[in-house]
């Protein structure tokens, strides 16, 4: 409400209190006046005339020791930050300031926004500190953001925020806010501490991350096996693996594997296009390995001497090469439980062809002459086709606006 400037002091009253709101306290004036309201002056939200200011009361912003923290972190990995308020935009901008916020000007008010969401959009590209935001504003600004491409998430403990957190994507409450807020929202923070998010953004990101990557491991075996299955019903060959044989392949390249790196950390970004990716490496990648296969089972066919346990371990030894080379390339950049996990199959493929009692139990006969050297000959060219495909998807992954990091 506008305080009558007629008053001798109303200026600087005006002028005291707008200081004390850059320096980050809200600022209530206490008036008084022997001229009483009426009606009219009420629904036209005009105060009487005759005002006094008798005192300014102040209150400061109680920030959360952790809130400079938490907006360092989204910072850095790229997050656009805004904040909106329906405090003085002064106000607003001191205490953003105060926890880190890096910006220019001092807050804008929200009651020149532009109704339009597509001009309203444009200001919020330019401005991150809001002030005078009402509940339906803060609602239009998430829509608007989420018009122009970006992922919104919105925090708020009050009935005023309820709207915008029910529209955004991810709506973050706190514990103490008010219970029409907690309804709305897709996360509470039942203890309040800003310092979770960072948690559970990298909860999200490993889930996320490491579900891809497995889907990719157990996409690329379905596509072999179901070339395979075409291709020999077709020839009428028989099946070069025996059901345990290809159990162990298996094991080792994709059910062992993935169970452990479903449960390691990955901080790896969310990126669109989950399942074009996917099977833009594995059905490829499932070609190669049907084709390694296919080679080493028809090498065994066309020459003499070789038994159906030494032509099968033949056929095992081939795939479970080029499956461990597809996980080598899915999980690298290498650490060290990365490593670990990589050089645990290659032992485990070892004691498989080594260790009696392995060998025995999947009936396993290691080929000796010409077709181990046929099994390890055709697997490499397989493993470097695999390398190919997975630099080649990774630099059109890099090139594509398509699979760009989308904007927060």
């Amino acid at each position: 409400m506008i305080l009558n400037t007629s008053v001798p002091d109303a200026v600087a009253v005006l002028r005291t209190a707008a200081g004390l709101a850059g320096e980050g306290m809200r600022t209530l004036v206490l008036a008084h006046t022997l001229h009483p309201m009426n009606v009219s002056e009420a629904a036209q939200e005009r105060l009487p005339d005759g005002l006094r200011a008798v005192a300014i009361v102040t209150f400061r912003e109680k920030v959360r020791p952790d809130a400079a923290q938490t907006l360092s972190y989204f910072q850095e990995q790229g997050v656009g930050l805004r904040v909106i308020s329906g405090d003085n935009p002064l106000t607003v901008a001191a205490v953003a300031r105060a926890v880190g916020l890096q910006f220019e000007g001092d807050g804008y008010d929200a009651r020149t926004l532009p109704e339009d969401l597509a001009s309203m959009g444009e200001v919020l590209e330019q401005h991150h500190v809001f002030g005078r935001v009402t509940p339906t504003q803060k609602r239009d600004m998430v829509i608007a953001l989420q018009r122009r491409g970006h992922v919104v998430a919105m925090t708020g403990d009050g009935v005023n925020d309820a709207l915008a957190l029910k529209q955004a994507d991810i709506g973050i409450a706190m514990g103490s806010g008010a219970d029409a807020t907690k309804a709305v929202s897709r996360l509470v923070l039942l203890d309040g501490a800003f310092s979770h998010l960072p948690k559970v953004v990298a909860e999200g990101r490993r889930v996320i991350a490491n579900v891809e990557l497995v889907s990719k491991l157990f996409l690329t075996k379905t596509a072999y096996a179901i070339l395979l299955a075409l291709a020999f019903g077709l020839l009428l060959w028989e099946f070069p693996f025996l059901p345990r044989q290809l159990s162990a392949a298996d094991g080792l390249t994709i059910g062992i594997p993935a169970f452990f790196l479903a449960l390691l950390p990955n901080q790896r970004r969310y990126v669109p296009g989950f399942l074009r990716r996917s099977l833009a490496f594995s059905i490829p990648a499932g070609v190669v390995i049907s084709v390694v296969i296919l080679g080493v089972d028809a090498y065994s066919r066309i020459t003499v001497g070789n038994t159906q346990d030494a032509a099968q371990t033949a056929s095992f030894i081939a795939v479970s090469l080029a499956g461990l080379w597809v996980l080598a390339a899915l999980i690298r950049p290498l650490n060290r439980w990365r490593a670990l996990i990589l050089a645990s199959m290659y032992l485990g493929l070892l004691a498989c062809l080594t260790v009696p009692i392995i060998r025995d139990f999947f009936d396993l006969e290691l080929p000796t002459g010409d077709l181990l050297a046929v099994a390890i000959g055709v697997a490499i060219p397989g493993c470097l086709g695999i390398e190919i495909i997975q630099r080649i998807r990774q630099r059109r992954n890099q090139d594509s606006p398509g699979d760009s990091v989308p904007k927060h």
